[in-house]
This record gives structure tokens, sequence and C-alpha cells, in this order.
């Protein structure tokens, strides 16, 4: 994945960069501690348990942000967008990301490039007409950060959306740590994937969808219904981003890693490599081949209306 070296960056909704606070992998922080030890020869059950808990809530909006009216209580600091930064992490500078030849050479001015791309993309579109507006921020933080109503979360919960404060979150040592132990690989537009899903969320909270929300758990529920459409239309700014002015290149490369990404995440996969075991009614994401086949969906339609998860008789074939 390749950024137009031309483009102008609008660095005016993101902050958060920099020092532990940055986007970039490897040196960009330190590895989020996943609990371990020997209990029985292996990692005990309860502690799997705990690390399953926390990462079924990476790439989306969990059950502890929709199902309390926004009293939740585990989320951590910095910002992606115009913000102050909250209190306790540390706030980086984007104001060296100028051009989108920066986004190609540092993985924070990337960052910028692809919350560029996305809000104009989600801003040309027909049926948000009146309605767009950007994200508030997608702040960057490290370790643990208190929300402007979605409460406080903590660097495990992985990256995610605040539909009270319209702010996407993330600590970017979820990359390296968590998501590389699922088997997932931390590339460029493996994190645009997760930011394209966020952002999703955010065209969800503009909507209204997240309103419909009654069903926490199970494979029909509506929360994942919720996920897999906005795995859908992180497809459609996928499918729509190539040449926008900001991404210059997506390869088919990409694309089978943005689909690689999808299936890490599914709660199948999550729960298999957790316990050993899949347990659909405790689903919240959708599993790993409907998260796929939503996201393809989504790269093959420019319409909003054909990514309606909810009305869909059958998740597994959109």
């Amino acid at each position: 994945m390749r950024f137009n070296p031309k483009a102008r960056l609008d660095t005016s909704r993101t902050s958060g960069g920099g020092g532990r606070g940055g986007f970039g992998g490897g040196g960009g922080g330190a590895r989020i501690p996943i609990p371990g030890g020997k209990a029985g020869g292996g990692i005990g059950t309860v502690i799997v348990l705990l690390v399953f808990f926390l990462i079924t809530q990476c790439t989306g909006v969990g059950p502890q942000v929709l199902g309390d009216g926004g009293s939740s209580s585990s989320i951590g600091t910095g910002t992606f967008g115009g913000m102050q930064g909250a209190e306790g992490g540390e706030t980086g500078d984007f104001g060296a990301c100028k051009t989108g030849e920066d986004a190609n050479n540092d993985e924070n001015c990337a960052l910028v490039a692809l919350e560029n791309s996305m809000t104009g993309y989600w801003d040309s579109q027909p049926d948000l007409a009146g309605r767009f507006q950007p994200e508030q921020s997608v702040h960057v933080f490290t370790d643990q950060v208190q929300t402007g109503g979605c409460g406080s979360a903590s660097s495990s919960v992985g990256p995610f959306y605040c539909p009270a404060d319209q702010t996407i979150y993330l600590d970017p040592t979820f990359f390296d740590s968590i998501f590389e132990q699922l088997g997932g690989q931390d590339t460029t537009f493996v994190r645009a994937y997760v930011l394209a899903h966020e952002y999703g969320h955010h065209i969800q909270n503009l909507l209204g969808t997240m309103g419909q929300v009654r069903t926490q758990q199970g494979p029909d529920s509506d929360a994942v219904r919720l996920e897999l459409q906005a795995d859908c239309y992180a497809g459609m700014w996928t499918a729509a981003a190539e040449n926008d002015g900001f991404v210059e290149d997506i390869t088919d490369q990409d694309i089978t890693e943005g689909i690689d990404a999808a299936k890490t995440v599914g709660d199948d996969h999550i729960q298999s490599r957790a316990t050993g075991r899949v347990d659909t009614s405790s689903f919240t994401h959708g599993s790993s081949e409907q998260r796929i086949a939503w996201f393809r969906k989504g790269m093959t339609t420019d319409s909003i209306a054909d990514c309606d998860t909810f009305k869909a008789r059958d998740l597994d074939n959109p």
C-alpha cells in the first residue's frame, strides 16, 4: 500500500503520536503483557479466559460500550483528532506529517493519510448528504485511557470507537502483541482495515444504527450484525480508496492481508486460539468467514444499503 507523495495531509484531527503513543510498530511502544505462567503444565484456564475476554473487544465496539448507556469501565490515553490528550498518557506531535511522501516513510503519517482518505470517502457518500461529519478524534494512547463518555479502558481492549465522544481509540502496541499472537500480520493495510472498521462504527453512529442494538451475544445477535456491517463499510472504503488523492496503490497482497486480518479477529478463531473450542452463543463480532464475506461484500458495492446486515436473513451469505 502506497500513498500519493504529493497529497497534502490534514493533521487537525490527529494527535497522540510520537514516543510510546505513536502509531508505529516495533519501537512504537512496549508490548502489551499477556498474562502467562505455569498452571498444570500450561496457561491456567482463568488466565486464558481473561485473555479471551480482552481480545474479543478488539476492532470494534464491544458490549461494554453499547449495552450500558455509556458507563463502560475499561478503556486508555492519547488522541487521534484534535482533542486534548487524556491524563496519564503521552501526546505526540504529528506536525511533521505534511505530505503523502511522509506517509510512505513514517507510520504515524500513514495514520494521518488513512484518516484523511476515509473522511473524504464518507463525506462524498450521497446517503450521508447533510448528515456527515468527521469523527471528533482518532486518539492514540498507551496503557490506559479515559474516554469522553465510555469509561476507561486498557490497551488490552484493542482499538475501539466510543459513540459518546465520536472518537476512535487505539494503542498501537496492540498490533505487535495481542494481534500477532492471534496469528495476524502487522502491515500498513492491516492497520488500514482496522481503522476503516472503526470509522464504520462512526458512520453507524451518524446513521443511528447503534440504536438498533438490543441483543449483545449470539450468532444472529444485533452486536454481531453491527460488527459485520462495519466490516462491510471497511470494504466499501477499500474498493474506492485507490487514486482518491491520498491512497495511490492498493495491491492484491494488501487485500489478502485485509482478508487475513478479518479472519484473525473472527470470534471462532479467537475462541479456538484461546480455549480450544468454539461457543457460538457467546459471539459478539461474527465468525471469521462472516467477517471475510461482509468485507468482500463491501468491496463490490458503493451503496450503504447493500451493507444492511440487520435485514440480512443469512449472515453467512451476504
